[in-house]
């Protein structure tokens, strides 16, 4: 286990100590209030950590605290570092961002596309492309979740026992052979659906690598990277320290634990799309290596080239998640975002309904977890926490007032 640590002072660091302050105390109102079990946060800069606070319980009945080597469920969090596995392979030529994806798993050889109809009625056509490498990085694959109740496509996924994102007992090849079954919502490449295409693309660094999802990240990702602790499962050795989930009470007034995956042992399904558990050390030096161009430490994973273009918009004509999303994604919370290969990135802060700056890139987890890496202000940040909520929490759009807050106040 490795414990992340606070290395200087946030005023040595460009950070207004008295804004970070009232960060930590902000949240930790809320863990008082028993509208949070506890968290832990850190603000680094230029490569150090300025600002790392950890309050409140990672087990509330029994009273244990979180701490700097607590475990937490990544959840989508998971996503940005299968997006790192299959960008290692493509650097090695085992396919490219257009390769279709069929040329290693045949079940997607024929999509099919909505055509119109609902339920039995439902009609389909086939797709005028293939889907390609870069749609399942992008969540341009026409692929969806099951959960979303916006679209005919999501109740076929519901039909199919897909209800979050796998087939409950089944395999990732397993799973990924059902997504293949039923038609896409769109054409590939023509909208932005966020979506399983993270699950996939799991499958497609296995069958490309010919090792397992976990293997692969254990020798290629976490390992190179000091990421001592991450992986798709709980070992005995670290349950103690997991911290358990939470749900919202209906009331929403309150909290209660609630099942969470994964749980101990090795999982069948390894889900690249959600099932890596981490401690903050571990999502530090990820974001280090992110920040670093894909170096750290002398370890060079992802060329800076493909760094850049992980983290850079990559939707047409350099639209926003609201303009070129599909219906469900098009509301205010979503302009001023664009999407690179696996991260959402800032492209408009002006329209952005929290504060951002320019060329930001990150992405969240369904327990309120969340991270992003602000290249103009050299600086990274991470909130772990482990709650699911019923509706859109405010933990995001708070961290980053408050953060901006610390950074703005700083420079006066």
């Amino acid at each position: 286990m490795a414990h992340l640590r606070q290395e200087v002072e946030p005023d040595e660091a460009g950070l207004d100590p008295a804004a970070l302050a009232r960060l930590d105390r902000h949240f930790a109102r809320q863990v008082d209030d028993g509208r949070l079990p506890g968290f832990l946060v850190s603000v680094s800069r230029h490569g150090r950590t300025a600002h790392l606070t950890a309050y409140g319980y990672r087990d509330v009945r029994r009273r244990l605290p979180v701490e700097t080597d607590t475990l937490w469920r990544m959840y989508s969090m998971t996503k940005p570092v299968t997006s790192v596995a299959a960008l290692i392979l493509m650097e090695e030529g085992r396919f490219g961002l257009d390769t279709p994806v069929a040329d290693f798993l045949p079940a997607f050889a024929d999509p099919q596309v909505y055509a119109e109809g609902a339920g039995r009625s439902l009609r389909t056509r086939p797709a005028g492309q293939p889907i390609l490498v870069r749609h399942l990085l992008m969540h341009t694959a026409g692929l969806t979740y099951g959960f979303y109740h916006a679209h005919p496509v999501d109740a076929r996924y519901r039909e199919a026992g897909i209800g979050s994102s796998v087939v409950p007992g089944t395999s990732l090849a397993e799973t990924c052979e059902a997504y293949a079954r039923l038609p896409l919502q769109f054409e590939p490449g023509t909208q932005w659906n966020y979506s399983v295409a993270t699950n996939v693309l799991g499958r497609l660094v296995e069958v490309a690598s010919g090792q397992d999802l976990d293997d692969f990240l254990a020798g290629r990702v976490f390992a190179p990277l000091g990421m001592k602790d991450a992986g798709l499962c709980v070992r005995e050795d670290q349950a103690p320290r997991l911290a358990e989930l939470y749900g919202e009470t209906k009331d929403g007034v309150g909290i209660t634990p609630v099942p969470g995956l994964p749980l101990r042992g090795r999982p069948r399904l390894l889900s690249g799309s959600g099932g890596m558990v981490a401690t903050a050390h571990d999502y530090h030096r990820f974001m280090e290596f992110l920040r670093r161009r894909g170096e750290l430490d002398g370890v060079r994973l992802l060329s800076a080239d493909t760094v850049a273009a992980m983290t850079s918009n990559q939707l047409p004509g350099g639209a926003d998640l609201r303009a070129f999303g599909s219906p469900v994604h098009r509301r205010p919370g979503k302009a001023g975002l664009g999407f690179g290969l696996g991260v959402s990135v800032v492209t408009e802060p002006g329209l952005t309904p929290s504060p951002s700056v320019r060329g930001a890139y990150g992405w969240n987890g369904v327990a309120s977890t969340t991270f992003w890496v602000d290249p103009r202000n050299d600086l990274t940040v991470q909130f772990l926490t482990q709650l699911r909520p019923t509706g859109s929490h405010t933990v995001y759009p708070e961290l980053r007032h408050l953060v901006h807050e610390a950074m703005t106040a700083s420079a006066d």
